[in-house]
């Protein structure tokens, strides 16, 4: 039946999400460092010696369906079944039914359990013994951290695969797959999608293939044909239907890049409200959390420096906590580290010092350590006069003892006079003199 020919049909119809699942590898789209060629999930797949698993990520990156994909290439038993509708009865059932097949028959049964998260421990103890005996087979899919939401137990029985979400150009793959399939997508449809509404939809989607599919669905079906019966979506239509502001930003271009360097530079001119700006515009965007984390974490470092060490360790916690919580919540994170940041003083010292160091090592002839401080703990050390003279800081007044930690001195960190960093000049130039007489235990 032409699913699109009359739209009176169309609420009788498997969203177009579930239409476009894959029926084999080839047309899986993703998660390539699993699934590619060569990968152990792979092999196991094909040759259908699959063993417990669980399928961790976030959603519409293709857990589910590749657990479909494994349900039409393996010979066992395969049943389905979501944590959020069943209990603990309904899957003593299936264990048991499957134990009598491993008995009678030898035929293997695979369990998909969707969204394994939703047992609690007790529940999630049931499947304990079965999974250890064989009994079962086990694809467990979840989006939360299998570490804190499955039991350790059950996870020691298990090979965990991360799930990435999907990369744009995969995403826009997917799209177009579903334009032109006659029997599964919209291919039988007279219509004509702008190139610009398919890359808003692969970048707006965040990497979720179920979003994207069907928010172009909803594009489709709902604008009305042309005259000559055509029809054609635009940007205008794709942003109504995936609800968002399309934003010029392209992932790996100008823009890109352009609102990361206005970003970092803002915070490191000390300008807050310049570093929200382009931080929203990057959320908005669409861009990975991690990305923007990961330029917190080295700006606190880079250009904060010792001026105010906290600044690491809040955009440390921010990075962690953004990660944990995800986007909507994660932009509040962002947004005090990012504001604390820009308002630190700010010293490159240490920056500066380890480009020196690097740059020494690089074009220098390498040092040698210093008898006194190499490893003296094996037998025969001493012999070698391995250790020998050391001076151990901590038996001395000040906890400081002059003594020589390179065989050729050379200056690299350069404290500045500006927020904690003063602290540390002051205390560098003073090294020892509280302990009254310097070198004296």
């Amino acid at each position: 039946m032409d699913l699109f020919e009359e739209k009176t049909n169309e609420g009788k119809a498997p969203p177009l999400a579930v239409r476009m699942c894959p029926g084999t590898l080839e047309d899986f789209y993703g998660q390539e460092h699993i699934v590619g060629e060569g990968k152990l999930l792979r092999r196991a797949i094909e040759a259908d010696r699959l063993s417990s698993v669980i399928f961790y990520g976030p959603p519409g990156s293709g857990k589910t369906a590749l657990a479909m994909v494994i349900s039409k290439k393996t010979d066992a038993r395969f049943v389905r079944k979501n944590a959020v509708s069943s209990n603990v009865a309904e899957i003593r059932k299936i264990t048991d039914s499957a134990k009598k097949q491993k008995s009678f028959n030898g035929r293997k049964t695979i369990l998909l359990l969707d969204e394994i998260h939703r047992f609690n421990k007790a529940q999630q103890d049931v499947l304990l013994p079965e999974v250890e005996e064989g009994n079962v087979i086990l694809i467990g899919t979840t989006t939360e951290n299998p570490f804190f939401t499955v039991n350790s137990a059950l996870l020691s029985r298990s090979q965990i695969f991360e799930f990435k979400p999907l990369a744009e150009e995969e995403v826009l793959a997917l799209l177009r797959q579903a334009l032109g399939d006659r029997s599964r997508g919209i291919g039988m449809l007279k219509g004509r999608v702008e190139e610009s509404a398919l890359s808003h939809l692969a970048k707006i989607s965040d990497g979720d293939a179920r979003k994207a599919l069907n928010a172009l669905e909803l594009a489709v079906l709902t604008t009305e044909a042309g005259e000559d019966g055509t029809v054609r979506v635009t940007l205008k239509e794709a942003e109504e239907s995936i609800q968002k502001k399309a934003i010029v930003y392209d992932a790996d271009g100008d823009a890109h890049y352009d609102a990361a360097s206005a970003y970092i530079k803002s915070m490191r001119g000390s300008d807050p409200d310049a570093a929200l700006y382009w931080l929203a515009r990057m959320i908005a965007a669409g861009e990975d959390g991690r990305f923007i984390a990961r330029r917190l974490v080295i700006c606190a470092a880079e250009d904060v420096g010792n001026a105010d060490p906290l600044a690491l360790v809040v955009a440390n916690a921010a990075m962690q906590v953004a990660d944990f919580v995800g986007f909507p919540e994660a932009k509040i994170p962002l947004a005090q580290a990012t504001t604390y940041i820009a308002c630190a003083p700010k010293s490159n010292a240490a920056y500066m010092a380890i480009e020196k160091a690097m740059k020494d090592i690089e074009n220098e002839r390498t040092q040698e350590v210093p008898d006194h401080l190499k490893d003296a703990n094996y037998p025969g050390a001493k012999k070698l006069g391995r250790g020998e003279g050391y001076k151990y800081a901590h038996s001395y007044k000040g906890h400081y003892v002059e003594q020589d930690y390179m065989r050729n001195k050379k200056t690299y960190y350069v404290p500045t006079d500006i927020g904690f960093e003063k602290k540390i000049r002051e205390r560098m130039s003073m090294r020892g003199k509280e302990a009254g007489i310097r070198g004296e235990p």
